[in-house]
């Protein structure tokens, strides 16, 4: 546990994303099929979860929830004291962008722009200056280790250094919540160490909670809790 957690929970302070019977299905044709099924869960401010379990298992389409990507068929789900299933798709869109920093897989950089370009991309929608954005692009990219790669595209990066430059992306805006799908699924373990520290590094220094969905119990086991999911439902917790 965080000194974050820690002094979060003696002070009683509320968690930061609460789910109480959270229900989600699909139609496939004229089926339903159901995907979650009476979730309830806290995550406390500060911490870094693993959520685990089988393929189908519901582990992506939950984080789509959380992140506010999806919406729920039924339950309550609260981030930061906000219900954002009460919101509306324009007032969603704009939570997202303020509080939600997004890493996936396959890092979903735009090929056209630099890496300097991409990770100043969320900051084109902020009322920053051209200056300001500049500092806190360059801040970021020395935090990633890749200030001597700013004017290089994707194709010239290896993928752990395409990696990266989505962490900077996503933390850019100083977001609440981190989430992160499968985000060392497409690397070799080099590579995968280097962003499961970097993940690791935003979390106890800079406190930002984080929520990684991944199949890896190597890349788990940098989190500080794990979460298990199976056939839509949470099966057990471990909280390190």
């Amino acid at each position: 546990m965080s000194g974050q957690q820690a002094m979060n929970r003696a002070n009683g302070a509320a968690p930061l994303v609460e789910i109480s019977h959270l229900v989600k299905s699909y139609r496939r044709g004229v089926q339903t099929v159901p995907v979650l099924s009476n979730i309830t869960l806290s995550i406390e401010e500060g911490d870094f979860i693993a959520l685990m379990g089988p393929s189908g298992s519901g582990k992506s389409t939950l984080l789509n929830l959380i992140a506010g990507i999806d919406r729920p068929d039924g339950g309550v789900l609260r981030v930061g004291g906000l219900d954002i299933t009460q919101l509306s798709e324009a007032a969603l869109a704009d939570w997202r962008a303020a509080n939600v920093g997004f890493i996936f897989q396959f890092y979903n950089l735009m090929p056209v722009l630099t890496a300097f370009e991409n990770i100043e991309l969320p900051l084109m929608l902020t009322r920053l200056t051209r200056k300001e954005r500049r500092e806190r692009v360059e801040l970021v990219l020395e935090m990633v280790n890749l200030a001597n790669r700013a004017h290089h595209y994707p194709s010239e990066l290896s993928g752990g250094q395409q990696q990266r430059v989505a962490i900077a992306r996503a933390v850019i805006t100083d977001p609440t919540l981190i989430v992160a799908d499968e985000p060392t699924g497409d690397l070799d373990r080099t590579s995968a160490e280097e962003v499961l520290a970097m993940l690791q590094r935003l979390n106890r220094e800079l406190g930002k909670t984080i929520i990684m969905v991944t199949h890896d119990a190597h890349a788990a086991g940098a989190a500080n809790a794990l979460v298990h999911l199976d056939k839509g439902e949470l099966t057990d917790g471990d909280t390190r």
